[in-house]
């Protein structure tokens, strides 16, 4: 046991030091004025501090464990009442060691950032619709259990009530380390739904599928070059539910990025100029993930794609209504609770898949 500790603190100072050092700097900034002069900046300041925070305290933690465990050593050679503490101050020392060598670990350097999320319905119809609808409703019924801020951007509807398609943004709370990226970036994918269709009158069950795309959100459009002449901007009127218009202006935008020809729509603020700047930073969240799946994929570890088409073959989930069952094909995980799930209760299903995601990197 002293032999694994003694080791473990010899390679820890290199990582805990920059650490430290880093964790100093974020202090001396965030107690500037000066900082808030410019609140993106101070965004990222104290998003990067609360990243910090669970290793300063586990670190703290260790060392006043490490000389409890020095000092019970050394008092054990003149007071043998004192060895009956040392078995346990070296499981504590062991534990928070282990700790805070996966909070050191490599991470996924978006796993703090807000995100967007788009579903899309695809292969069946009418009842694809109203799938991608209930995926919605699952987000952000999940949101809401977390204390998320989500919004809806801007979304089509099908005749029945249904999502043709969503655009979602959904934002963390600032004073946490793992933001939603962390959470929900493993839902890009294929949905697949088997289910009786409000459509199917002979009772029969239909399986169809909804497409769910979701990116990093930049702090700020500026972080992505936008060339203006590769833009095609189109106003029209927002709509509501069931067709009822939201307001009496065109103020809902549609912009096509023309060398990609990826379309971004936006009509849930009030003006204009609001969904226009809206809709930029959703167009700038889908570049600079494209671009950056683009250059993992030219070094040969590019992640693969999150749908190439919105087809039943492509699922990486499966939610059974008969038997209220939810399958995630990656990692073999099953459980007979798609109601729950389907309410937002999806950190059992979520935590399965960071666990294996976590256990990957380890692998590689």
């Amino acid at each position: 046991m002293t032999k694994e500790i003694q080791h473990v603190s010899t390679q820890e100072p290199s990582a805990i030091d920059d650490i430290l050092a880093e964790h100093a700097g974020l202090q001396a900034q965030l107690s500037d004025p000066a900082l808030h002069d410019d609140p993106a900046n101070a965004r990222r300041v104290g998003k990067r501090f609360a990243e910090l925070a669970p290793v300063m305290t586990t670190y703290t933690k260790l060392t006043a464990a490490r000389d409890d465990l020095e000092a019970a050593r050394e008092l054990a050679e003149a007071d043998a009442a004192f060895a009956e503490e040392i078995p346990a101050l070296e499981a504590t020392v062991t534990e928070l060691d282990a700790t805070l060598t996966d909070l050191l670990a490599p991470r996924d350097p978006h796993d703090s950032d807000d995100v967007v999320l788009e579903v899309k319905s695809g292969a069946g119809g009418e009842e694809s619709a109203l799938f991608a609808s209930d995926l919605v409703r699952m987000y952000l019924k999940y949101c809401e259990r977390h204390g998320w801020k989500a919004t809806v951007l801007g979304a089509t509807e099908s005749d029945l009530g249904g999502y043709k398609e969503a655009t979602l943004s959904i934002k963390a709370r600032e004073t946490v380390r793992d933001g939603v990226w962390s959470r929900l970036k493993f839902e890009g994918g294929v949905h697949r739904v088997q289910r009786v269709p409000v459509t199917e009158s002979q009772g029969r069950i239909h399986t169809s599928a909804a497409g769910v795309l979701i990116y990093p959100e930049p702090d700020e459009v500026e972080e992505i070059q936008i060339d203006e002449s590769d833009l095609r901007i189109d106003v029209y009127r927002s709509s509501g539910k069931g067709g009822q218009g939201v307001n009496t202006t065109d103020s809902a935008v549609r912009i096509t990025h023309l060398p990609t020809n990826i379309v971004v729509t936006c009509q849930n603020e009030r003006s204009q100029l609001q969904n226009k700047a809206r809709a930029m930073q959703v167009l700038a969240a889908r570049l600079k993930a494209a671009a950056e799946e683009e250059a993992e994929a030219e070094a040969s570890a590019g992640r693969q794609a999150q749908i190439r088409t919105v087809d039943r073959s492509e699922r990486i989930r499966t939610y059974n209504f008969p038997e209220n069952r939810i399958t995630d094909h990656r990692i073999g995980y099953k459980a007979n609770n798609l109601d729950s799930v389907l309410g937002g209760e999806m950190d059992a299903l979520l935590d399965a898949l960071v666990e294996a995601d976590k256990q990957a990197r380890l692998q590689q």
